[in-house]
């Protein structure tokens, strides 16, 4: 069974988080397809045909230079993030916390309030947010991860509806776990947990994220708007 093949041809896409893991691939895919490619990242990208602004997606004004270099913008991918150590909600810094939410969740406001407006331009446009099935069930130990994805999947919902009279989708993807470089931010026990839980007994690779978020990215989505896609390998209940 061969995949679908897209045509990005003519399209600007920003990337967050696009230098590694599930950001890398979906970035790789745009480029294959044809796309300009934006990648906003912490670290360069060690792979060609992309252009690179290095940027903390929780800092309002690294994001705000960054997007002055941009004219037209047609498709957003909020990937960046982390999810922090394994801890109890007791026994966690209150400082990491904070910055856990602020990148994975308050990134995502930071990025989207500023490109919206030039994506308004047009009336037309993508924007996938990276969620986690973490933000729908709440994983222990993870609460600040849980927490800020929870918040993507809930700002999703509340920008896909104020821009559905536009033609700009905005969709969100909740992945179990992904063999990506974030997993090392993790322990192995943690991550056999979430592997044990999964029906089918395997971690979800960053080629099968990048095919979902390549549809939610086309001009075939069209009548889902502030929608949670699951990648759980069965895990997700609801």
């Amino acid at each position: 069974m061969s995949a679908p093949q897209y045509d990005y041809s003519g399209r600007t896409a920003v990337v967050t988080g696009g230098s590694s893991g599930i950001g890398r691939a979906i970035a790789e895919r745009l480029r294959d397809a044809g796309a300009t490619v934006h990648v906003w990242d912490m670290a360069a990208p060690e792979f060609d045909g992309v252009s690179f602004t290095k940027v903390d997606v929780s800092d309002p004004a690294l994001v705000k230079a960054a997007t002055d270099g941009l004219d037209h913008v047609d498709l957003v991918v909020n990937n960046a993030g982390f999810t922090g150590p394994a801890v109890s909600v007791l026994e966690y810094d209150p400082a990491l916390w904070r910055k856990i939410v602020d990148v994975n969740l308050v990134g995502v406001y930071e990025v989207c309030r500023n490109l919206v407006p030039i994506m308004l331009k047009t009336g037309t446009g993508r924007i996938v947010n990276m969620a986690s099935l973490a933000g729908k069930e709440g994983t222990p130990n993870a609460s600040a991860y849980s927490a800020a994805k929870a918040g993507v999947i809930a700002f999703t919902k509340s920008l896909g509806k104020e821009l559905a009279q536009t033609d700009i989708r905005v969709n969100s993807l909740a992945p179990a776990a992904i063999e990506s470089p974030i997993l090392a931010q993790m322990s192995a026990e943690h991550v056999q947990i979430m592997i044990d839980k999964s029906p089918l007994k395997r971690l979800g690779t960053v080629d099968e994220a990048a095919e979902m978020v390549l549809w939610m990215l086309s001009d075939a989505c069209t009548f889902s708007t502030g929608a949670v896609f699951d990648l759980s390998g069965g895990r997700a209940t609801y």
